[in-house]
């Protein structure tokens, strides 16, 4: 046994990504009303599909509260960070995003991420970009989400190792 600590990278740099990789992004949600009705709220969508079961039950094709897609979009965004952005200088765009089939309340939430293009920057050579896409299961692994964004990402430098690594 060592006693030397082992630290859990949190994000990546650019020279960490590889083009075709698949990241898949551990633990899942189970997402409750709770969660639903609070998301719901706090962004001023009082649809009564998310929010009236009695509504849902009487007058839609799925007979229950639907989950609202931003929360289902947001939960496989924020799944992706440690692997994906969580060095990110910033996301500079989301693009594709497709709602494909509904969640409801009690579903469970997996997400998995691909890169598709890395590319290093023309006019600063301390920083690049990844183009990702991201994809969200329900426990049945139906896919409920798939969007993909682009993060600006630095690379490897003294620099950037003070900046964007934990000091204890």
């Amino acid at each position: 046994m060592t006693d030397q600590p082992v630290d859990r990278p949190f994000g990546r740099y650019l020279e960490d990504f590889e083009l075709g990789a698949t990241y898949r992004h551990w633990p899942g949600k189970t997402i409750t009303e709770y969660d639903d009705h609070l998301f719901c709220l706090i962004t001023m969508n009082h649809h009564p599909l998310h929010l009236d079961a009695a509504y849902a039950a009487e007058r839609t094709q799925f007979g229950q509260n639907v989950v609202v897609g931003n929360l289902v979009y947001s939960l496989a965004l924020g799944m992706s960070v440690p692997d994906i952005s969580g060095k990110a200088i910033a996301n500079l765009e989301v693009d594709g995003l497709k709602h494909e089939n509904p969640t409801f309340h009690g579903d469970t939430i997996y997400a998995e991420t691909t890169v598709l293009e890395v590319a290093e920057s023309k006019s600063k050579p301390d920083r690049g970009t990844v183009l990702v896409e991201t994809r969200a299961f329900n426990q049945h692994g139906k896919r409920v989400c798939v969007f993909r964004r682009r993060v600006l990402i630095p690379r490897r430098t003294a620099e950037n190792l003070e900046r964007f690594e934990p000091r204890f």
